[in-house]
């Protein structure tokens, strides 16, 4: 039986509809469903000069408003969310193996009265996972970047408070659970960054990394776990240090994914870790200024894609 993959089209002002279509070149096997707006699907097919019907199964979900390429509309954000829930529900049904998402633009959904922080947080409560992980893969030169983090989407003034020993060991389990089960690591190596220039410098520049980082490292080493930390961001990033490791669980948001963007950005895959389900997504924006010119690269799709064929079938 093929891998049956569901695919959000993302914001439909964005690039999401029209990559979402020009990545179906990729080789992978698998049953695609594209869930968004049909007639919108099929304008930017032709954006992208791409086959239509294309080789996938279209699931109509009607657009609230007609949508302008580059011009956000805050009545479409219901529509957004509702290919994301028929895609959830799919998943969570047995329906699909796998839900790869095209990106959204938050600030429209939240102008439009609904809380949104992100798709990470969005697809956790609606699948009720207890913790969930949002990672991001890309390839290097010297060989596979994965960059765990340890919170998402927070303002950077909240998460030293959000930093705690238990959260961490949750995260760490979840983290450690998925490489072995997901990606076949069954002996992985993961780095734990500090959250402070220098790991904190022995206390002095402050003591999350004694108090927080280092006790839920030390817990996780005596359990059986390969696992170093708390080490300086701003080496631990350096190629030969990071090819020792199978994963660097970077402590927020911009501390981690900046490294693996420059890296591997056009094919990096973000990957959310602790749900029922696989999902995948690009590691990119709406890119509102180039959507409807057929000039957006597909590249983080393709990948987001074939990762999640991947990783699908290593779990069925």
């Amino acid at each position: 039986m093929r891998t049956r993959i569901a695919v959000t089209t993302g914001e439909p002002a964005g690039i999401g509809p029209e990559i979402s279509i020009a990545a179906l070149d990729a080789v992978f096997d698998a049953e695609v469903t594209l869930i968004g707006d049909e007639a919108l699907l099929a304008s930017r097919a032709r954006v992208v000069k791409a086959a239509w019907p294309p080789p996938a199964r279209i699931e109509h979900i009607a657009l609230q408003r007609p949508a302008r390429a580059g011009r956000l509309d805050r009545r479409n954000a219901g529509y957004v969310l509702a290919t994301l829930d028929r895609a959830i529900d799919g998943a969570l049904a047995g329906e699909f193996d796998a839900v790869v998402t095209a990106p959204v633009q938050k600030s429209v959904i939240n102008d439009a009265g609904i809380a949104f922080t992100g798709h990470t947080e969005y697809l956790a409560r609606r699948a009720s996972a207890a913790q969930v992980v949002m990672m991001l893969v890309g390839s290097t030169k010297e060989g596979p970047l994965r960059v765990a983090l340890a919170t998402t989407h927070l303002p950077l003034a909240a998460v030293p408070a959000a930093l705690t020993v238990d959260g961490l060991l949750a995260v760490l389990r979840v983290l450690f659970g998925d490489l072995k089960s997901r990606f076949g690591l069954p002996a992985a190596r993961v780095a734990v960054t500090g959250l402070n220039p220098h790991a904190g410098e022995g206390g002095h520049l402050g003591r999350e990394e004694i108090d927080i980082i280092g006790p839920a490292v030390e817990r996780m080493r005596k359990s059986g776990h390969a696992i170093d930390g708390p080490l300086p961001a701003d080496t631990v990033f350096v190629p030969a240090v990071a090819q020792r490791y199978d994963a660097v669980l970077a402590m927020y948001h911009d501390q981690g994914l900046p490294v693996l963007k420059y890296a591997t950005f056009g094919h990096g895959v973000n990957v959310t870790l602790g749900l029922p389900f696989v999902r995948t997504s690009v590691d990119h924006g709406t890119a509102l200024d180039l959507a409807g010119k057929g000039r957006a690269d597909a590249g983080s799709m393709r990948a987001a894609l074939r990762l999640a064929v991947d990783l699908a079938s290593r779990r069925r």
